[in-house]
Order: structure tokens, then C-alpha cells, then sequence
């Protein structure tokens, strides 16, 4: 078992690591001008920025069909028209979000199987995504929920069986409880997706404490004292949004149904697992499905490592996807990006699980993320699908110029909801919200 202190050592090292290498694609992306080319991660720094600059600033100006987490933690850094017209502070926020994932995968994994090396290997299924990697290097919101998400899954973990990497140790509550339930708040003000993970991950521990020895009731009791704190969350921005907008939560209206898989469960379920497929490949998605029933095994096998049936709350972020295909969403992949998390978490586990097998297994899961991941691929889906828009650049640039040669002052018209990745264009022009 390796001791506190190594096991803070190398998750530290692991996060310092993500980090710096997250800060260097985020400058190659730069350098290619992709840091800005998906249309959301425009979209963002507006709503960031609009909260202070717009016609009619105020916190109504935060919305209600994104979460607000992102675009308040962004909120002042954007009023800086370099950070704005970069996206450089929400970049700063996603690479830090990613090295905070990376660090919680591996803390995870060491967690529940005491191996070094396979927390190291299963962090690097996650860390060396191309998908992932672009991603963190952008504006966009999927990092900051990976991060919140698995650290709310390892908060929980731990607060299930205290600071011990095995074996059973007495149950901790107060603050660390407080921590975990803030924790999967702050998930649920970032994506829906959190919302999904934080029911699935506070269900399963209650379970987990039922087969520690606690009664039903007391189980529930217990973690009702974490879920309070996403409770209030989700309650708190349902009522946001009805004062601001008139609708509990914005559920249609934002998107043109044009999903084959639309009113097809199963086929929107295939298209959640082609997407898996697509952004890691098929050999890393086997390995992560036999984790998977591992740790399924294991929670059911083993009373005293019952909290391995934690880590698969994680699993619940296709939720959405899911159930936005079969309401006819346009597909998008970008939103099974946050089941790369889980892939790692249960591949990780899988090569740590057998003692005597850990070092080798641990160094087959390693080549073959080498053999299926290529860090910095141009081609990955993730990087293609923000490129969509691109060709529409030519045709906005002669509107601009238009703009540019015959403004003198007035107020323009023109669409938040559809144009407002626009106007962030228009600000390297010289245009400020509050012209619109």
C-alpha cells in the first residue's frame, strides 16, 4: 500500500504534469487559430462578458439555457477586452480544470487499488485524448465538468471510507461531507450532464452505506446531509430561471430537431457508443467495459469494497446525450467527451485490481493508449467537428467590413441567441456588446 504522503506526491505530480502539457497544446490550438473556431466557445465569452458590457447589464444578462458556473468564473476576467477577444482567461480555467480531472482519475484509481502504476496508466487514457486535450485548450464548459465531476466522485469515495487507500476504516462526516456536497453542487451549476451523475453517485451511496452496516434510514439520512447541497443547486437555478425567463428550465426552442434517432432509443444509444468508439477507440472502450463489470463485481462481491460501485456514476453523463438524441438534438460528439473520465477510471481500476498482475497490466494499458490515442491529431472528432463552422467565415467577413466601414455609432440589431458567436467576432473590430 503506499502511504499518504506518496500517494499526495504523485497526485500532485500528475496534476503539475497535466497541467504544463495542457498549457502547451492549448498554445499549439493557439497557433492554429482553433482556440475560438467552435461556435460555443464564442458563444461563452459572450455570455461571460455580457454580464458587465451589454445594453442592459445585470445578472438577468447570465441566462437560463446554460448553467451558470462557467460564465460567473469568467465574468470579470472577460471585461479585459485581450482575455475577451483571446478566450485566454476561460483557457486558463479549462487547463486547470483538466489537470484537476487528470489529478482526481488517478487519485481514484489509487483509491480503490493501491497501485501507482496504474493510476499513472489510467490517467493517461484520459490525459493523452486528443479530444479531451482540445477541448481544455478552448472556452468551452465539458472541462470544468469533468473536473467537478470525477472530484465529486472521489470526495464521495473518500467520505465513504475515510482517507484509507483499502481496507474499511469508521465513516467521515462534517466538513467532509459539507466538501462533497459542495462539491456536486458547483458539477450541477456547470452541465446538465452533472445533474445525472450526482443522482446516480448519491444513490449508489446509499447502497454503499446500507452494505457498511447502516440501516435504510440511517443511509439515507446520512447521505441526504451531501445531497442538500446539489439539491439546493439545481432548485436554486430552476427558480433563476423562471424569474428571468418565465420557464422553470428551457427544455426545446434552442435547436432544430434533425436526429435520425429521433423517437429511436436504441438508436440514440448506438449513437452514444459510436461516439465513445470514435473518440478512444475500440480497443480502449473493451478494456474500460471490462472495468466497468469489475467494478461491478467487486461492490457486489466484497462488503468492504463496496465504494467501487462509485466511480460508475460517471457513466451517467450520457444520460443526456442520449435523451437530447432521442428528442431529435443534432448529433453532436463533443458531448461524450465527459465519458473519456470514466473510461479511464474503470480501464485504470481494471489494470490495478489483480496484485501480481498490476506492473504488466499497467504497461499494456499504457502502449495501448500509445497505439490508439495521438495526443495533438489534427483529425481527432472533436478538433473536426469545431470546424464546422469555418467555411461560414468568408461570407461574415464581408458583413463585417460592411459594418466597420458604415458604423457610426448606432445601435445594431441583431440576435443574441444565433448571432452572439458573431459578436465576439465583431469585437477584434472594435465592437463592444452594448453596441448590439
Amino acid at each position: 500500500m503506499i502511504i499518504p504522503l506518496r500517494r499526495r506526491a504523485l497526485v500532485g505530480a500528475v496534476a503539475a504534469s497535466a497541467a504544463l502539457g495542457g498549457a502547451l497544446v492549448a498554445v499549439h490550438y493557439h497557433q492554429l487559430d482553433l482556440t475560438l473556431s467552435h461556435y460555443d466557445a464564442r458563444g461563452h465569452l459572450v455570455v461571460a462578458r455580457r454580464i458587465f458590457d451589454s445594453l442592459t447589464p445585470g445578472w438577468q444578462q447570465i441566462g437560463a439555457v446554460w448553467l451558470p458556473l462557467p460564465h460567473l468564473l469568467n465574468a470579470l476576467p472577460a471585461q479585459i477586452d485581450a482575455f475577451y477577444r483571446t478566450g485566454a482567461s476561460a483557457v486558463a480555467i479549462s487547463i486547470a480544470s483538466f489537470a484537476i480531472a487528470t489529478a482526481a482519475i488517478a487519485w481514484t484509481i489509487l483509491a480503490l487499488t493501491g497501485s501507482a502504476a496504474a493510476a499513472i496508466a489510467g490517467s493517461a487514457v484520459f490525459a493523452l485524448n486528443p479530444n479531451v486535450l482540445y477541448l481544455q485548450a478552448t472556452p468551452m464548459t465539458e472541462p470544468l465538468l469533468i473536473a467537478l465531476s470525477v472530484l465529486s466522485v472521489a470526495l464521495l469515495i473518500r467520505w465513504c471510507r475515510g482517507s484509507a487507500l483499502s481496507g474499511t476504516l469508521p465513516w467521515r462526516h462534517g466538513a467532509s461531507g459539507a466538501t462533497t456536497g459542495v462539491a456536486f453542487a458547483l458539477a450541477c451549476l456547470t452541465r446538465y450532464e452533472a445533474w445525472a451523475v450526482t443522482a446516480s453517485a448519491l444513490a449508489a451511496a446509499v447502497w454503499v452505506r446500507w452494505r457498511a452496516g447502516d440501516d435504510a434510514a440511517t443511509a439515507i439520512g446520512r447521505v441526504s446531509r451531501v445531497a442538500v447541497y446539489p439539491a439546493a443547486a439545481v432548485v436554486g437555478f430552476a427558480i433563476f430561471s423562471r424569474v428571468v425567463i418565465g420557464e422553470w428550465l428551457v427544455a426545446s426552442g434552442f435547436f432544430v430537431p434533425e436526429n435520425p434517432a429521433q423517437g429511436e432509443p436504441y438508436l440514440a444509444l448506438a449513437q452514444v457508443a459510436w461516439g465513445v468508439r470514435a473518440l478512444s477507440g475500440a480497443g480502449l472502450v473493451a478494456v474500460a467495459s471490462l472495468g466497468a463489470a469489475a467494478l461491478v463485481v467487486t461492490a457486489l462481491a466484497d462488503r468492504a469494497r463496496a465504494v467501487f460501485l462509485l466511480p460508475l456514476a460517471l457513466v451517467a453523463t450520457a444520460a443526456l446525450p442520449w435523451i437530447a438524441f432521442v428528442d431529435g438534438h443534432p448529433y453532436r460528439i463533443r458531448y461524450m467527451v465527459p465519458l473519456v473520465a470514466a473510461e479511464a477510471v474503470c480501464a485504470g481500476v481494471l489494470a490495478g485490481l489483480w496484485r501480481r498482475g498490476r506492473p504488466a497490466a499497467a504497461l499494456a494499458l499504457l502502449l495501448l493508449a500509445a497505439v490508439e490515442l495521438a495526443p495533438v491529431d489534427a483529425s481527432a472528432p472533436m478538433v473536426t467537428e469545431a470546424q464546422w463552422d469555418r467555411p461560414n467565415r468568408v461570407a461574415r467577413q464581408r458583413v463585417a467590413e460592411c459594418l466597420t466601414t458604415h458604423y457610426r455609432g448606432e445601435t445594431v440589431m441583431a440576435s443574441m441567441g444565433s448571432l452572439g458567436h458573431y459578436m465576439q467576432d465583431l469585437s477584434r473590430r472594435g465592437f463592444a456588446l452594448r453596441d448590439f
